[in-house]
């Protein structure tokens, strides 16, 4: 006889929007950011909080609504998918840091050191160092759990360029902040320095590409460290978008399929 395993119950046009539903779950998205932006208004009003307390708080709200949603990924999926979930919900914000970043400088024309964002004490070395080694460790598990198509390809190898890049970004800080040690200056912070790409870059100003015409490409060797972070996150994020889409529709197209039985 014929059976058939089961699909998805909404349309696999789009399933990137369903596997993002926090489906029955969204009374409980609701009600956590309505409590996240009461208290950190109360933060800010009453106990002269910055902004990124506020939006810690409201952040520290959701996530327990975001574990309880992955783990019904987990169940309904499958663990590849719940990572998955979890990169594009995360990547995403991280993402609109970034743009919020690009906006304060570029369109309310805000000095870079205050276009941090709305998390402001995330904008640090260490943490961006940690952040992009996790999204490439998690890239490989989705690609060794099938999300192989050639917008995965891209997304690896951009991925894979941009963890070398705030690698060497890291480096260049602890080295800066000990050769500052050794001569007696603890107080100056060594954070924004440039890196491989952009203006003032390794690309730019290394003995190595002098003479050439990799130390003068346009936007690889003139953009601020800001721009260049920007424009890293959103094709990373257009990236894993596309290469999710294809994957999504390609499993539950499989899914769909009848498969004989006895």
């Amino acid at each position: 006889m014929n059976t058939a395993l089961p699909t998805r119950p909404n349309t696999t046009r789009f399933p990137l929007f369903d596997l993002l539903s926090p489906r029955g779950r969204m009374p409980l998205v609701i009600g956590g950011l309505l409590i996240g932006v009461v208290i950190g208004w109360a933060s800010m009003r009453f106990l002269a909080q910055p902004m990124w307390v506020a939006a810690l708080a409201a952040i520290a709200i959701l996530i327990p609504v975001g574990v309880l949603k992955w783990r019904d990924d987990a169940a309904r999926f499958g663990r590849t998918l719940m990572l998955l979930s979890i990169l594009l919900t995360a990547q995403g914000a991280h993402t609109l840091e970034h743009i919020v970043q690009w906006v304060q400088y570029n369109i309310l024309l805000l000095p870079a050191r205050q276009s941090s964002g709305i998390v402001s004490p995330a904008n640090a070395e260490w943490v961006h160092f940690i952040w992009n080694t996790w999204v490439l460790i998690m890239v490989l598990l989705l690609v060794k759990g099938g999300m192989r198509n050639l917008w995965a390809g891209f997304l690896l190898g951009i991925v894979i360029a941009h963890s070398i890049e705030h690698t060497y970004t890291f480096v260049r800080y602890l080295q800066v902040l000990e050769e500052l040690r050794q001569m007696g200056i603890t107080n100056v912070t060594a954070q924004g320095l440039p890196g491989i790409i952009g203006r003032d870059g390794w690309l730019a100003r290394s003995p190595l590409t002098q003479g050439t015409i990799l130390c003068s490409l346009p936007g690889l060797t003139t953009a601020i460290r800001l721009d260049v972070h920007f424009w890293w996150n959103v094709i990373e994020m257009t990236l894993l978008v596309l290469a999710g889409h294809v994957f999504l529709r390609r499993h539950f197209g499989k899914r769909a399929e009848p498969t004989n039985g006895a």
